[in-house]
């Protein structure tokens, strides 16, 4: 069942690690290395049972094909998820036990920080392996990516303004914004520097306070969000929150925003279209974390992330061509988008070539 699972899924690779003496149960998954080593974050989370872990780490692989792709950037995609609870089941011993699991790949996976973990946990596991991205500045990573996150979400912003009505002018439109966590705020920040007005909500509601306090935004409650009278939906906390029920109720022109798995499925991103709403697919748009984690493999350099960014821009502009030019929804522009590259480049990595694996240069290892 399981090899039917991932011919089916079309992953290469799929590890479960298990350390009884950490109390580690965690399963590691490679979809696609056509590109590169595949790199993706680790989550933890109280999965109800091993079938659930498998499903959520094989659909985040796969996405990461996707947005490594689209980003433009030499890796596949791949992705790893801890069974526990984030608020109590964390150890040294945990996370350098995973770190093992991930260094016995020899570079074939790299790892970075996702829902549940940060940089600490991070740091455990690269004292043993240094196939980690997102560790702290000290020893040559970025630290947290949310920044630059927000950052790539905006150059996405503006391209889906400048596709729709034809200005970047950011202050001009409103925006409904769910989810003021850590990239979340950071966007909100982004947007009330251009005068924009900003509604918002959290399910912590100290954050949405935050935002009103800080940033001058208007507080809304969790459902209310759907019914705000606004430009731009931005979805920034959970995915599937673009779905039967809410879609009908959503009054904006475009959905752009940094969340995961926006759309509940394809339907819907079908429907999307057909209500005439302009969908900014979030791989493309959220891409400015990875890429920034990504610069960590050469040498992290501030200033060339920051140039990379930008470079969402162009993305989600060739989607929105992609989608004129055969016809089809953004979401599968986006796709073919990405696909058409794993397919170019796949032609030209001959088999003698071989993979190696990363080379982390200009990082000291103190352990």
């Amino acid at each position: 069942m399981l090899f039917e699972t991932v011919a089916a899924t079309g992953h290469e690779q799929i590890v479960y690690c298990h350390s009884k003496d950490a109390g580690l149960k965690a399963i590691i998954a490679i979809h696609n290395s056509v590109l590169g080593p595949a790199l993706g974050g680790l989550r933890m989370w109280p999965y109800r049972n091993e079938a659930e872990a498998l499903d959520d780490v094989l659909r985040l692989s796969r996405g990461m094909t996707y947005k490594n792709a689209v980003a433009g950037l030499n890796l596949g995609g791949g992705k790893a998820v801890i069974i526990g609870d984030p608020s109590k089941d964390k150890s040294e011993a945990l996370f350098r036990a995973f770190g093992r699991f991930v260094n016995s790949l020899n570079g074939r996976y790299i790892t970075a920080e996702d829902v549940g973990i940060d940089v600490n946990d991070m740091e455990w596991v690269f004292r043993e392996t240094e196939f980690v991205t997102g560790v702290h500045q000290v020893h040559g990573g970025s630290g947290d990516p949310s920044p630059f996150t927000a950052f790539g979400t905006l150059q996405g912003l503006l391209a889906a303004l400048n596709h729709r009505y034809g200005n970047e002018d950011v202050g001009k439109y409103s925006y409904a914004v769910q989810g003021a966590g850590h990239v979340g705020l950071e966007f909100i920040k982004l947007l009330r520097e251009q005068n924009a007005k900003v509604f918002v909500t959290d399910i912590n509601k100290a954050l949405v306070q935050r935002a009103v306090d800080e940033y001058g935004c208007t507080a809304v409650g969790l459902d209310e969000i759907y019914d705000v009278d606004a430009d731009v939906y931005s979805p920034c906390a959970l995915g599937g929150t673009v779905n039967e029920q809410t879609l009908p109720r959503l009054k904006c022109k475009i959905i752009c925003g940094a969340a995961n798995n926006q759309l509940a499925d394809d339907a819907i991103g079908d429907a999307v279209e057909k209500r005439g709403l302009l969908y900014a697919p979030d791989y493309a748009v959220n891409a400015g974390g990875v890429m920034n984690v990504s610069l960590e493999i050469d040498g992290y350099n501030r200033e060339r992330a920051m140039r990379m960014m930008r470079t969402v821009y162009d993305n989600v502009g060739r989607i929105f061509q992609i989608a004129r030019r055969d016809s089809i929804p953004t979401f599968k522009a986006a796709d073919r988008m990405a696909e058409e590259r794993i397919a170019s480049i796949g032609k030209i990595k001959l088999p003698h070539m071989g993979n190696n694996g990363p080379r982390f240069l200009g990082r000291m290892r103190g352990h």
